[in-house]
């Protein structure tokens, strides 16, 4: 407001308008700031950190398997680590030579669901993780596990041993899978063998509900292209893709080679 001589004239209303939209921009920052902090140490918790808890946790199952195993190998054949007499679950009998293995019935006790019975290493990604039943986030794949996808076949069974890992986040055990190439040897370890499958196939993409990737004979329903027409001992390892994304599905498929008993 201005005086009759052209003298503008300042209100102390305006003043505290003035002042009230100072604060409630400064007040607006201040939120801006903290909500982009805590966005911040929740990308560090989850890349980082739940990654690094889950790499930790799964290595004390390695060892811990490893330590049960050995116990059981030193108790004798009979024994487990459960008791005097406990007889470990059976395993498929699959020759111990490099040639294809023959077709095998032999019945196997299923684990229970989420219990970590196996070991998966894969030199040429430096990988050593535990495989654990079921491909339940909370208690498998979030853990840093490798799970099994509850009814494809055992380890060394004639069909298909189908797995799935994270690609990221959660130890993201499968983060290197597509530097596989075929010839490259994965192993599986249980109580009473080693299996070693060598990589034969690479599905690059395909969709999430891909279900012929894990059947008995594996072949994708979405690229026919991929995959087998003949039964056999398989190992399918699964994955999403592209990275930080569920939208696709990697597969990656081996076929059993060897069986050396424990």
């Amino acid at each position: 407001m201005r005086t009759a001589a052209g003298v503008r004239v300042v209100r102390h209303s305006d003043r505290r308008r003035s002042a009230r939209r100072r604060r409630a921009l400064w007040s607006g920052g201040e939120v801006l700031v903290t909500a982009g902090l805590v966005l911040l140490l929740l990308v560090v918790h989850q890349l980082w950190w739940t990654d690094r808890e889950a790499r930790r946790g799964a290595a004390r199952e390695v060892a811990a398997l490893e330590r049960e195993w050995g116990s059981a190998t030193t108790a004798g054949p009979g024994a487990a680590p459960g008791g005097p007499g406990t007889t470990p679950a059976p395993e498929p009998a699959a020759p111990a030579t490099s040639r294809a293995p023959r077709p095998s019935s032999t019945p196997v006790t299923a684990p229970r669901r989420s219990q970590a019975y196996a070991v998966l290493t894969i030199p040429r990604l430096h990988l050593r993780v535990p495989v654990a039943e079921g491909v339940g986030r909370a208690d498998v794949l979030d853990k840093g596990y490798v799970g099994h996808y509850r009814g494809t076949q055992q380890p060394g069974q004639s069909g298909n041993f189908a797995l799935a890992g994270h690609r990221n986040t959660h130890g993201e055990p499968f983060r290197y899978l597509p530097r596989l190439r075929r010839g490259d040897a994965v192993e599986v370890e249980t109580r009473t063998a080693t299996y070693t499958y060598a990589v034969d196939r690479i599905l690059p993409r395909t969709s999430a509900l891909d279900s012929g990737v894990v059947r008995p004979v594996p072949r994708s329903l979405v690229r026919p292209g991929y995959g087998y027409h003949e039964p056999g001992h398989y190992l399918t390892l699964t994955t999403c893709t592209p990275e930080f994304t569920s939208r696709y599905r990697l597969v990656v498929w081996a076929r059993l080679v060897s069986v050396r008993p424990r």
